[in-house]
């Protein structure tokens, strides 16, 4: 009996280190960390998400599509916004094909620019991914004042090597995106709302034309198939070229993040092989028709999701630095 009872603090101990070293990382975030260092700075990036999607509206969707990519590799670091820096080794995630499409990086810039105005050397851009994903998901019709926590910092090199491994493919099985989300702690209900994200923006010909040719997928609707096939009129869609011809993700409501993504999976309206799987697969399946019927619900899975997501084993305390430009690691 004294024996067992002597290895209580023990264990105990044990215990606390084991939750230290899983969740000591996104422990160390917390609300409103600038509220001193810079105490307007969630709200600086407020404003510029807000005047650069009023200029240019899919800079939204960009901001979305730039945190899923971020932190899927690995950690949610900003590695992504690194630039290719031959004399220091270090090859842009950005040029890796998985990033094929994506865009509007020159706005990070500006926001980062407007944060180094107001706090020199104070907001990481890390964080300014996570609060520019969260403002634009509002502003394009999204959940709105999602509680993001704060204090990431930004790593140091890239992680291009492992991009192809981390990214999931378009084509995927589902059982490989669940493994993937499950990782950042996403369940399967948070993946079919995480994926609702493709309710807005849109696709290039060259992810599609797999689906079309030489016939069409048969979990196609008919005359969807005819009208991807219009915007895809060939096999031979090319990956790099300037002009890329696409097709949008939602014919009816294309820059509102709703639920029509899951009532288009529903009808075999869906975009890429990966969405229309979530309908039939037993694991998904009840959640797609669930956020096809209720858009509130959908919101709030999604606000959820998008928030475990972005603190998916974020840099703090005294790794990484707080980079003065996004784009090169501070000299």
């Amino acid at each position: 009996m004294g024996s067992s009872s002597s290895l209580v603090p023990v264990a105990s101990a044990l215990l606390l280190l084991s939750y230290l070293i899983a969740g000591k990382c996104s422990d160390d975030l917390k609300l409103n960390y600038y509220s001193e260092s810079c105490p307007r700075a969630e709200e600086i990036v407020k404003e510029q998400v807000k005047s650069l999607y009023e200029e240019h509206g899919n800079t939204a969707v960009s901001w979305l599509r730039a945190l899923f990519h971020d932190c899927t590799v690995k950690s949610c670091d900003a590695s992504l916004l690194l630039e290719t820096d031959a004399a220091a080794g270090l090859i842009s995630e950005k040029s890796s094909t998985r990033s094929f499409g994506m865009r509007n990086f020159k706005y990070i810039d500006a926001i980062k620019s407007a944060l180094e105005r107001a706090c020199p050397g104070t907001v990481s851009c890390a964080d300014l991914l996570a609060l520019a994903a969260r403002d634009g998901a509002a502003m394009l019709g999204g959940p709105a004042d999602i509680p993001m926590r704060t204090g990431r910092r930004d790593a140091t090199e890239s992680h291009y090597g492992e991009v192809e491994s981390y990214i999931p493919n378009h084509n995927e099985s589902v059982s490989a995106v669940l493994d993937r989300f499950a990782s950042m702690g996403v369940d399967a209900e948070g993946v079919v709302a995480l994926l609702g994200a493709h309710s807005v923006g849109r696709v290039h010909c060259f992810n599609l034309v797999a689906r079309l040719y030489p016939a069409v997928d048969g979990t196609i609707e008919p005359a969807y198939g005819a009208y991807l096939r219009g915007r895809c009129p060939t096999a031979d869609a090319k990956e790099d070229t300037r002009d890329v011809a696409y097709a949008r993700n939602d014919r009816v409501t294309p820059m509102v993040l709703d639920n029509m993504y899951h009532k288009n999976l529903l009808k075999g309206r869906g975009l890429l092989l990966v969405d229309q799987r979530l309908a039939t697969d037993p694991r998904t399946a009840p959640f797609v028709r669930k956020m096809a019927a209720d858009n509130a619900y959908f919101h709030d899975v999604f606000a959820a999701a998008l928030v475990k997501m972005s603190e998916n084993g974020p840099l703090t305390g005294d790794h990484g630095e707080v980079r003065k430009d996004c784009r090169f690691v501070n000299k």
